[in-house]
């Protein structure tokens, strides 16, 4: 087993453990569970680089010690996070049922991140279950997390997985691991939902200077709290849009998978729409269709309404005052993501000016394109690279002829148009074929050169090179409906 301190110092961890500062209610301190003979699957090298970490003198079967947990990264305090949430709408006590924070690392550019293993054994809050995680969902938020990022969609990011040489039992027996998750922090509405209910005021309180000083120091309102809210309701209303925009389900938006940061968290029954169908589910478990693609936007206001809900003691005295102003806060959000959505369609559309009519040219493209099942990122990309090719739609022509007209109205040029198109319209997405046919030669095959390939080619996704475009073709064989699952 790896021993040397050496070495593991050599990474260059910047070890805080700010977290153990609130209340303990919040969290467990705890350490993993140690495993046998674990081993390295992925290593983002990349990402390590940019996070100040330097792994150069650590070989792969050290890296899976320290990335599975059975080497405690020195000075580090692991804990297991406790939250609540609503899930599907009734509300229920969570917490890392099989998470747990390794340590902050704070960058050369004094940035404070989040090291936490998942499918790193039970904890305080598994509520039963075996705290572990599968080999295949673990890749999968791997893939999809980092295809996220480039994109540039704000996430969380993935370090690593590493298989535990212990099975999993689930529907069957599958290979166990864990996955290395960076986050800006784990800090989620459900958190706030669960220091209200479980800790009080004083509690409330605490989270809520923590998350301003870390996440929002730069609150300009008198009333922190208020301020606070705001700017959460904000990143949201970007997040939510840049999710639309890029056809992206997440599949389980429940208040404890609300990262108040801003980032995209908790890569379970998520996947990318292929045919622009706006009431299309992924998720195996959401039978009402409560996280379809349409319905995104909505729900997301809805978290922020219980999230404003936890923070009415802080925001005044007088709850009366303290309700009016919670939600003229909430009311915001739907026209704050409007402006980006709006915004994100006229790049998507190489407009560089606002007019009063594009949001119905915009409503009037995706109805077309709902009529003819038309392949969502495709019909983007055709708008991009040859939009000639849509007009063998007759539905298409009289649209076309408008939106010409509206792109010559504008100072610049079409290639101008066309490069602004190519830096927001993907070449090529995560597609629901691609990522299982990686998984399952790397679960079923151990052959993990088609995911390699998959990464390799989804981290420039904007390139628009042959070998990106040839890949992003949607299936003719894919299962319909597509399901997902969150893999507990």
């Amino acid at each position: 087993m790896f021993n040397n301190r050496t070495n593991i110092e050599s990474v260059g961890f910047q070890v805080d453990h700010s977290y153990t500062q609130l209340p303990k209610v919040l969290y467990s301190v705890m350490e993993p569970t140690k495993i046998s003979k674990p081993s390295l699957v992925i290593f983002n090298d990349a990402l390590a680089k940019s996070l100040d970490l330097d792994f150069s003198m650590i070989s792969d079967s050290d890296k899976a010690e320290i990335l599975s947990g059975n080497i405690r990264i020195p000075h580090s305090i692991p804990l297991a996070q406790a939250y609540g949430g609503h899930q599907f709408g009734r509300f229920t006590y969570l917490g890392d049922g099989r998470a747990l924070l390794l340590t902050e690392h704070i960058t050369t550019q004094n940035k404070r991140i989040d090291i936490q293993l998942k499918g790193s054994g039970p904890t305080p809050y598994s509520r039963g279950g075996d705290g572990l995680a599968a080999l295949g969902p673990m890749l999968r938020e791997y893939l999809i997390s980092e295809a996220m990022a480039s994109l540039n969609i704000p996430t969380t990011r993935s370090l690593a997985v590493v298989m535990t040489n212990q099975k999993v039992r689930r529907q069957t027996d599958l290979d166990g691991a864990v996955l290395t998750r960076i986050a800006q922090s784990h800090i989620r509405v459900g958190t706030f939902q669960f220091a209200i209910a479980q800790g009080g005021v004083e509690t409330l309180k605490a989270l809520t200077d923590y998350t301003i000083s870390r996440h929002y120091p730069n609150i300009k309102e008198e009333n922190l709290y208020f301020g606070f809210l705001n700017e959460v309701i904000k990143a949201q209303a970007k997040l939510i849009a840049k999710w639309q925009l890029a056809g992206f389900i997440h599949g389980v938006m429940n208040t404890d998978n609300m990262a108040v940061s801003g980032e995209t968290i908790d890569y379970g029954p998520c996947a990318f729409m292929d045919t622009y169908e706006p009431k299309t589910v992924f998720s195996s478990i959401d039978y009402s269709g409560r996280y379809a693609y349409v319905n995104q936007p909505a729900i997301a206001a809805w978290n922020l309404t219980r999230f404003a809900e936890t923070l009415l003691p802080v925001l005044d005295k007088d709850q009366f005052l303290a309700q009016t102003m919670a939600q003229n806060a909430v009311d915001t959000f739907l026209p704050l993501y409007k402006v980006e959505w709006l915004s994100g369609m006229r790049k998507k559309l190489g407009l560089f000016s606002e007019q009063s009519e594009d949001e119905a040219m915009f409503s009037e493209l995706l109805e077309i394109m709902h009529k003819l099942k038309l392949d969502y990122h495709l019909t983007f990309i055709t708008l991009t690279t040859n939009i000639g090719e849509l007009e063998n739609h007759s539905e298409f022509v009289e649209w076309l002829t408008k939106y010409r007209i509206r792109r010559s109205n504008q100072r610049e040029s079409v290639n101008e148009s066309v490069e602004i198109m190519k830096s927001v319209n993907p070449a090529i997405v995560p597609r629901n074929h691609l990522v299982e046919e990686a998984l399952n030669h790397a679960v079923e095959l151990n052959d993990l050169s088609k995911l390699y390939h998959l990464i390799e080619l989804l981290k420039n996704p904007f390139l628009y090179t042959s070998q990106q475009l040839l890949a992003n073709m949607p299936s003719t064989t894919s299962v319909i409906p597509y399901k997902t699952f969150c893999g507990t």
